[in-house]
């Protein structure tokens, strides 16, 4: 019986080691060990047997699931190389470990651990959806036309002709699923799946509708009206249940996704739900101190009184004239920074005052 041989560390490599690294140790270790340099021949055909494995994509992955490399079928159908001491007496080995190596080995498996899909629902959308700053302070409608599945008008999603009938599946008797049974090397096996004649539904129209064919829904456009909540930010995704593709002979629509894309705005940088701009003020009032009027994100101006020799970078905090909280009560901040307004040009007075300035120091 063969016994398991941890490759990884014949190559001397972790087991997440890369294709490159793996080549590179095994040429390293290769070279050092060649019989033909004095090598030893046992080590030598060792480290080859690693690399053999380890290299190929397959087989890797069948060492790392279960220790062994499976070659192929003997004469009476038993796997060349597989131990099944190793597989059967490993510890917490159960039926369901079983199911889950006869799937990744054949392709095949037995539903031990899938839930059943819903073959009818319809699929899940994403958009994308363009604000400005300002449309973010309050709640926002907004209308867009999708091109998508939609019911069918003719026979209302059933998929049947009006005025006939829906029959039970004559192949799975209603039940969406049929038995398989396929052979391997652990025996015979039993699992169920989907009825291709119904497609796991169970029934069928007795007259497909003339329109949609059977299916209950149609490519067409739809308008629909979108609420969006203050606060949101970008790149924000909301969920709107219910409006995505119409399912198959009525079944569940999909989920309409929408994620937000707030345009940057010229004035205001938004931080979190705070709002940060810049206001340049006049020199005297730096000195002196006084008013000077600040822009507001809902186009209104509000008065900051500035204390005498506030330097230029200094930032005043204007409570509640940030962002609403998205799903919440209150609003953010605003934040103004203090900026130096350099006049562009001066009048004669103007120079010979800051002349008046200098002279005296400042």
């Amino acid at each position: 019986m063969n016994h398991y041989k941890d490759y990884y560390k014949i190559l001397g490599v972790p087991r997440n080691a890369s294709q490159e690294e793996i080549k590179k140790a095994y040429y390293r270790l290769a070279h050092k060990y060649h019989p033909d340099k004095g090598g030893d021949p046992e080590k030598f055909k060792e480290i080859n047997e690693a690399y053999q494995v380890l290299s190929d994509k397959e087989k890797r992955a069948q060492y790392d699931m279960y220790g062994r490399v499976f070659e192929g079928a003997g004469a009476e159908g038993e796997p060349r190389g597989f131990d099944f001491e190793w597989v059967w007496g490993k510890p917490g080995f159960d039926f369901e470990d079983l199911s889950e190596m006869v799937e990744e080995m054949f392709g095949f498996d037995f539903g031990t651990k899938k839930k059943k899909r819903d073959l009818k629902r319809g699929k899940d959308i994403l958009v994308e959806i363009e604000l400005s700053l300002e449309e973010t302070l309050n709640n926002t409608k907004k209308v867009i036309n999708l091109y998508k599945y939609i019911t069918c008008s003719r026979c209302q999603g059933t998929g049947a002709e009006p005025g006939t009938k829906i029959k039970e599946c004559s192949t799975c008797r209603g039940t969406g699923e049929v038995q398989q049974i396929k052979r391997t090397f652990f025996g015979t096996f039993t699992r169920y799946v989907i009825c291709p004649q119904c497609k796991g539904e169970g029934f069928i129209p007795e007259k497909p509708c003339n329109v949609c064919h059977g299916e209950g829904r149609i490519k067409g456009e739809e308008e629909i009206e979108i609420l969006i909540p203050k606060g949101v930010d970008n790149n924000q995704i909301i969920k709107i249940k219910g409006k995505g593709d119409a399912g198959r002979k009525g079944g569940k629509a999909g989920d309409l996704y929408l994620k937000v894309r707030v345009k940057p705005h010229p004035i205001f940088e938004r931080k979190g739900d705070d709002l940060y701009t810049e206001v340049d003020i006049p020199f005297s009032i730096v000195v002196l101190g006084g008013e000077v009027e600040v822009p507001t994100l809902e186009g209104e101006k509000i008065i900051l009184r500035v204390p005498p020799k506030t330097h230029p970078g200094r930032v005043f905090k204007i409570a509640y004239r940030g962002i609403p909280h998205f799903g919440g009560i209150g609003r953010g901040n605003l934040y103004v920074e203090i900026g130096l307004e350099i006049p562009k040009s001066l009048s004669k007075k103007q120079k010979e005052l800051i002349k008046e300035l200098k002279k005296e120091g400042l």
